[in-house]
C-alpha cells in the first residue's frame, strides 16, 4: 500500500477535493506551510474557499476531471467525496494515489513530539479550543486543527513552530484511527453515527482502538463519570488520567459557583489544588470540558498559571453557544448541537441563565441519526417553552427511512413544524419578545435564520 508519508516533501503537488471544508481548508494551509504546492476544488464558494483564494491558493469551482493535471502527485479527499467523483475517477485513471483527509492529518501528527488528540461524541470542538487557549498562554506555539472557528485564531487551524499539535479527533468512519496521539482525550462515548457504526458496541470498539494508538509512555484522559468510556478502557495498558466533578477523579472541581453565564471553581489534582479557574462560557458541561483540558495540560507539563489564564481568555468557539445579537428584545444564540446528549448539555446550561422563555429552533441532522435516537430527541425537545422544528438536514444521506421532523413534532406538545425557512422565520418574528432566548440549533444551515433576524435590526 502506498503511504502518504512518501509525499510529504517540499515541492510535491497535492490536490484537495472538497478543499472548502473546515478540516480540509486547514489541511491545505498546513501542507503549504510545510513547503508543498496545494490546489483544490469545491462545489461551494463559501467563506473558507474565499479565504484560501485570498491567500493565493488555486481553487476550482466544482469537481471536474480537467482539474486533475499531470503535475499532480496525489489527491486528498473528504469522507463525503466518493469513488464516482470525476476528479477521483480521473486520478485513478492516471495512476495518481488518492488519500483520505484523516490519513494526511495522521502523517502530520507523527512529526510532533506531543500530539494532543481530543475525541468524544460531543464537546470536542470546545475542549480542543480550550486546549489551544491554554497552550498559547503557555507560549508553546502549537499547530492546531479544530472542527470549527476559534476567535483567538480567527480560523479553525494554526500552523505553529513548537513541538505540539492539538487535533480535534472525530470517530466517524474511524477517522481518528489514522492519528498518532501521545495524549488521547475521551470526553464521552454515546451511540452516534449509526449509519457507519451500526451499534454502540462498535462505537466503543473504535474508541478503544483510538486509546490504544497512544504509545506505552503516552496518556489517556478519560471522563470517569461516563460509564461507556470507563468500560471500554477496562484493562488497557496505558496510563489513564481521569477527570470529573468529584474526588473520584484524578482531576476534579471544588467550590463550583455559577453567576449568569460565568462559572468559577478550583481545579484539584489528586487531592491538591492545581489552580483556580474562571470560565466565561455557561453550563456544567463546560466545567467538565475545562477539567479535561486541564488534565491534558498536566500531562504535557503545562504550568498552572497558563491553564488559569488560558481558560479565562476563552469565550467560546464558533457555533458553540455563539451570541449572534438581539431581535425584538430577545437574545439570539446559535449552537451546533445535533445529538441528544449535546441538546441536553445546551438546555441544562440555558436553564441557569434565567430567561423567561426558551425558543428552540431545531434542525435535525441526518435521517439515520434522527431515526436511531428518536426517543432521546423527543425527551430533550419537550423541555423548552417553545419548539420550532425545521425539516431534517439531509447532509450526506437520502431519506430511505421516510422520516421527517413532522414526526418529532407530533410527539412534542406545543411544537410546530415548518417545511421551509421562510415560514419558520415569520413565526419567530411574530413570537420573539424581550426576556426570550432564541436558540438556532443543529449542524446544518439553521444558523442562517438567526443571522438574518439579527441583521434586520442592525
Amino acid at each position: 500500500m502506498i503511504e502518504f508519508d512518501n509525499y510529504m516533501s517540499p515541492g510535491r503537488h497535492g490536490h484537495l477535493v472538497g478543499i472548502g471544508g473546515v478540516s480540509m481548508s486547514s489541511l491545505a494551509e498546513v501542507l503549504r506551510g510545510m513547503g508543498l504546492v496545494i490546489t483544490g476544488s469545491d462545489t461551494s464558494t463559501g467563506s473558507n474557499v474565499q479565504a484560501l483564494k485570498a491567500k493565493g491558493f488555486t481553487v476550482f469551482e466544482g469537481h471536474h476531471a480537467a482539474n486533475i493535471t499531470d503535475d499532480i502527485d496525489f489527491l486528498v479527499r473528504t469522507a463525503a467525496v466518493h469513488d464516482d467523483n470525476p476528479e477521483i475517477a480521473e486520478a485513478r485513471r492516471k495512476g495518481i494515489p488518492v488519500f483520505e483527509r484523516s490519513q494526511a492529518w495522521g502523517v502530520i501528527s507523527k512529526d510532533y513530539k506531543n500530539a494532543l488528540c481530543i475525541s468524544g461524541t460531543h464537546g470536542k470542538t470546545t475542549t480542543t479550543s480550550m486546549c489551544t487557549h491554554i497552550l498559547m498562554a503557555a507560549d508553546k506555539d502549537p499547530t492546531v486543527m479544530i472542527g470549527g472557528t476559534l476567535p483567538l485564531l480567527n480560523a479553525g487551524h494554526r500552523v505553529g513552530h513548537g513541538n505540539t499539535i492539538i487535533m480535534e479527533s472525530c470517530e466517524y468512519y474511524d477517522s481518528f484511527l489514522s492519528f498518532h496521539p501521545t495524549v488521547a482525550v475521551i470526553l464521552n462515548v454515546e451511540a452516534d453515527h449509526l449509519d457507519y457504526f451500526k451499534n454502540l458496541d462498535n462505537v466503543k470498539k473504535s474508541f478503544r482502538a483510538f486509546a490504544e494508538r497512544t504509545p506505552a509512555d503516552g496518556f489517556v484522559i478519560a471522563n470517569c463519570e461516563d460509564a461507556n468510556t470507563m468500560e471500554l478502557l477496562r484493562g488497557i495498558e496505558r496510563k489513564v488520567i481521569t477527570f470529573g466533578l468529584t474526588d473520584k477523579a484524578d482531576v476534579y472541581a471544588e467550590n463550583i459557583e455559577f453567576v449568569g453565564a460565568n462559572s468559577s471553581f478550583d481545579v484539584m489534582y489528586k487531592g491538591t489544588k492545581f489552580t483556580d479557574v474562571t470560565l466565561h462560557v455557561p453550563g456544567m458541561h463546560n466545567v467538565k470540558n475545562a477539567l479535561a483540558a486541564t488534565a491534558a495540560s498536566i500531562c504535557l507539563g503545562i504550568r498552572p498559571n497558563a491553564v488559569k489564564y488560558g481558560l479565562a481568555g476563552f469565550n467560546g468557539a464558533g457555533r458553540r453557544f455563539e451570541f449572534k445579537g438581539k431581535y425584538n428584545g430577545a437574545d439570539v444564540y446559535d449552537d451546533y448541537a445535533h445529538h441528544p446528549g449535546e441538546l441536553k448539555a445546551l438546555l441544562d446550561a440555558v436553564e441557569l441563565l434565567n430567561y423567561q422563555r426558551t425558543l428552540l429552533v431545531f434542525q435535525p441532522h441526518t435521517y439515520s441519526r434522527t431515526h436511531a435516537l428518536f426517543e432521546d430527541f423527543v425527551e430533550q425537545l419537550r423541555r423548552p417553552e417553545r419548539v420550532l422544528l425545521a425539516e431534517i438536514y439531509a447532509a450526506r444521506e437520502k431519506n430511505t427511512i421516510g422520516i421527517s421532523s413532522k414526526d418529532l413534532c407530533e410527539r412534542v406538545e406545543g411544537a410546530s413544524f415548518y417545511p421551509d425557512f421562510d415560514a419558520l422565520e415569520a413565526a419567530l418574528r411574530a413570537e420573539a419578545r424581550p426576556g426570550d432566548i432564541i436558540l438556532t440549533v443543529g449542524a446544518g444551515d439553521v444558523y442562517k435564520l438567526g443571522e438574518h433576524l439579527v441583521k434586520e435590526t442592525e
